[in-house]
């Protein structure tokens, strides 16, 4: 008696995932930005209903919450057992950055969002966890995290800013005038040189620097 096999199924596969889904929303920021991406647009480019999209992203808040979760989606190391809490919130600090520099727009993105996700609640949980090891209370431990993203996220915000229109600094220059602003204009090359991470590096650390468990 011959083997009976079972005829193999074919047909499209699923149109439309979460997953799949996040990945083209991302694709299209980094091609055209946050201000064109729309659900209409991204439903266009899936080859799919407007409507459909709503079956995993009720609103628009949604998917750039689910793409601010993506996002952070850089994983943990030993970093995470470092007995040295400051190590532990710069590094944090700096993926932090680094994951929303990846993106056009990525600091648009994640503002405001509010992700429930492993990623973003795994990024918490690490820092979180070193400034309770190290003496803050849990409540001043949270207060320490939310003082370093918010600080991580308005500095991205600024930078990202300031790379889509490089005209800025040419127009600060222009304006610093020695005679009306002299302090400003002694420190002129701070304020207009293209740094960035030197900026952020001092902050963080200036900030860094202000934390003390007790």
């Amino acid at each position: 008696m011959g083997t009976v096999t079972t005829p193999e199924r074919r047909g499209r596969p699923p149109r439309l995932d979460r997953g799949r889904t996040v990945d083209e929303a991302l694709r299209l920021l980094d091609e055209n930005g946050l201000d064109a991406l729309t659900m209409r647009r991204l439903a266009e480019a899936m080859n799919a209903q407007a409507g459909a999209l709503y079956r995993y992203f009720a609103t628009k808040q949604d998917l750039l919450t689910a793409m601010a979760e993506r996002m952070l989606g850089f994983g943990a190391d030993a970093i995470a057992d470092s007995d040295d809490w400051r190590q532990v919130v710069t590094v944090h600090a700096h993926r932090l950055r680094a994951a929303l520099l990846a993106h056009r727009d990525g600091a648009r993105v994640y503002a405001g969002t509010r992700s429930v996700g492993p990623n973003t609640l795994g990024f918490a949980e690490t820092v979180v966890a070193s400034l309770i090891s190290a003496g803050f209370t849990p409540d001043d431990a949270a207060r320490a995290m939310f003082a370093v993203v918010h600080f991580t996220v308005g500095h991205t915000l600024e930078e990202q800013a300031a790379a889509g229109d490089p005209a800025d600094v040419d127009r600060l220059s222009a304006a610093l005038d020695p005679e009306s602003y002299p302090a400003l204009a002694a420190a002129g090359a701070a304020l207009t040189g293209p740094g960035f991470t030197a900026y952020f590096e001092f902050g963080l650390t200036a900030l860094i620097s202000g934390l003390r468990p007790g």
